[in-house]
Order: structure tokens, then C-alpha cells, then sequence
């Protein structure tokens, strides 16, 4: 291998990394968006009693 090829192989710059990263950021969305709709419900919930 070359010098140039090896600079540029870095950890986390695989296919394989690639592609759990961005299962990983699809999880936290909606990980994210289900939080986010549990307090909006539970303000409107509390919201009708007072």
C-alpha cells in the first residue's frame, strides 16, 4: 500500500461504519420524536383537568 492510501483509512470511515452510523442516528430520531410526542400528550392530558 501506498503512504497516501494509508492517511486516508481511518477508524470509523469503513461502509460498514457508514452504514451503523446511520442506523444509529435514525434510532435516536426517533427516539427523539417519541419523547417529544409523550410530553406534548402529557401537557395536553394536564392541561384538560385544570
Amino acid at each position: 500500500m501506498s503512504e497516501a492510501m494509508v492517511e486516508e483509512r481511518r477508524p470509523g470511515d469503513t461502509d460498514l461504519h457508514r452504514r451503523q452510523r446511520g442506523k444509529n442516528l435514525v434510532v435516536a430520531g426517533f427516539l427523539l420524536v417519541m419523547a417529544m410526542l409523550f410530553f406534548a400528550l402529557t401537557i395536553v392530558r394536564m392541561g384538560d383537568k385544570v
